[in-house]
């Protein structure tokens, strides 16, 4: 959904539709403004913005009968659209929503009676009444990898994205982004480049898990290859062997390169995403060179401005497997984001945009528990859990039942796992401790983080506890 969209489906909810200063706020802030920023460019007193946009979401809250921010706003209006699409016999309004994607017009049609109680409770309870959308197995969004930019399955946790954006827009910046596997580090960090692409920054990003093995065979052909990797998705001739100078070593050499090429020669601020930085871990002869050579550049800015021009996003499922002196690890600066799990809420509302109508209010609540006891609120999991269901490919009690078996939908995930584990035994036994045991168990240091990456365990230090029931009932069962 763009902007135009979702200013077409708030005039189907708002009486008379948004004045001019609320507009601004609205545009601006879809585009990940801030207050500040917004009054800035737009020259207005950011004491007033920040009046006018509290006021917005509060207009914005009744409308739709359920709490909008600013950190969620942009979710509200996707499931608004799908849920509330207006009649398209209404040509004046259907001539408008041509340019809105197919899903949101084939939505089962509602009405909505301008009649001027438009935000009174009664329009709130008459829309707590309607029926979600019967599912549309077209809709439906099979999960794998990252979450679509414009998908209407993306669910924001917030303030985490807020603060992102916020974050990424402050010269040499950096920003970690911890979670186990398939939790959505990927989908953020992606969401995170488009907002600075709209703020005319360069993006740059480059993924470890890529790099042919080779790469990783010494710290020069892994600076190297990390360094035309910059360059080509910047459009930079590459130029390493004018910076390349063996006799001051790699990490001075890749530097330079950044510092008085790279950065010297854009026009603009540089936002560098490291993806799967802890694929890096299993070669620590370059990992405990190069962590810190990206510790030393975040450092650089703070007191040469060349260095502001580059901002980090480094995502990683755990921690380093080696000590890293606490003044050189990338770990311990900048914006810590670590990932949760959806809340019950969260899920609930990811239910409802998959078309579940028996996930709504209370009795929905206590149905989802169930769902989320079984498989924590692990964001993979729950998407397609719920896309089974909006599917009607299975009932709930038949989900639950058949989870952490060989029949269940989750059988191609756990293998997967199951497999891994078969090929590195002392992980296997590790986990066996783990899933075995009434209590937590502590765990060898590299084993512990190697298992939270996989996201099968959950640590508290060293002692270790199965991230959720799925993962104990299918391992007690394979790993005997």
């Amino acid at each position: 959904m763009n902007i135009e969209e979702a200013l077409v489906i708030l005039d189907t909810f708002l009486e008379h539709g948004l004045s001019d200063v609320q507009e601004i706020i609205f545009r601006k802030a879809w585009e990940g403004q801030t207050y500040p920023d917004i009054a800035e460019s737009c020259g207005y007193d950011a004491n007033y913005i920040k009046d006018v946009g509290s006021k917005l979401w509060k207009l914005l809250s009744q409308a739709f009968g359920e709490e909008v921010t600013k950190s969620n706003f942009r979710s509200v209006l996707r499931r608004r659209g799908l849920q509330r699409a207006l009649p398209t016999q209404n040509s004046v309004l259907s001539e408008k929503l041509q340019p809105v994607p197919a899903v949101l017009r084939q939505s089962q049609p509602t009405s909505r009676a301008k009649d001027g109680i438009s935000g009174s409770s009664l329009t709130i309870e008459k829309q707590d009444e309607r029926k979600t959308p019967a599912p549309n197995p077209d809709f439906l969004e099979n999960p794998g990898g990252s979450v679509p930019l414009n998908s209407f399955f993306y669910i924001e946790r917030p303030p985490i994205e807020e603060r992102t954006y916020t974050e990424i827009n402050k010269p040499g910046s950096l920003i970690r982004i911890k979670a186990p596997s398939k939790m959505g580090k990927t989908s953020l960090m992606h969401r995170i480049l488009t907002h600075a692409k709209q703020t005319g920054v360069h993006t740059v990003q480059i993924g470890l898990q890529r790099a042919d093995s080779q790469v990783f065979t010494s710290l020069d052909k892994f600076l190297r290859w990390f360094c035309a990797n910059i360059s080509r998705q910047l459009n930079l001739e590459i130029r390493l062997d004018d910076y390349w100078d063996e006799d001051i070593g790699s990490k001075v050499s890749c530097t330079l390169y950044l510092q008085e090429y790279v950065l010297e020669k854009i026009d603009a601020p540089v936002v560098l995403a490291l993806d799967e930085v802890n694929q890096i871990f299993e070669y620590p002869e370059i990992s405990r060179d190069f962590l810190p050579l990206l510790r030393s550049w975040y450092e650089d800015a703070s007191e040469l401005e060349i260095w502001q021009k580059l901002r980090l996003v480094v995502v990683h499922a755990t921690e380093a497997y080696m000590p890293l002196d606490i003044n050189q690890s990338p770990f311990n600066v900048g914006l810590p984001i670590k990932l949760p799990e959806f809340s019950l809420e969260q899920m609930q509302d990811l239910a409802v945009r998959h078309g579940l109508d028996w996930a709504k209010g209370e009795k929905g609540l206590e149905k989802l528990a169930l769902l989320r006891a079984m498989i924590g609120g692990h964001p993979y999991l729950a998407r397609l859990a719920l896309y089974n269901l909006g599917n009607q490919t299975v009932t709930l009690e038949q989900l639950l039942q058949e989870a952490p078996t060989i029949a269940g939908i989750y059988s191609n995930y756990l293998r997967h796992h199951l497999a891994n584990l078969q090929e590195h035994p002392e992980l296997a036994i590790a986990l066996k401790r783990v899933v075995t045991s009434p209590t937590s168990v502590q765990l060898e240091a590299i084993a512990a983080y190697k298992l939270e990456s996989m996201g099968l365990v959950k640590l508290e230090g060293n002692q270790a506890m199965p991230s959720c029931d799925l993962y104990q009932l299918y391992f007690q069962e394979q790993l005997t």
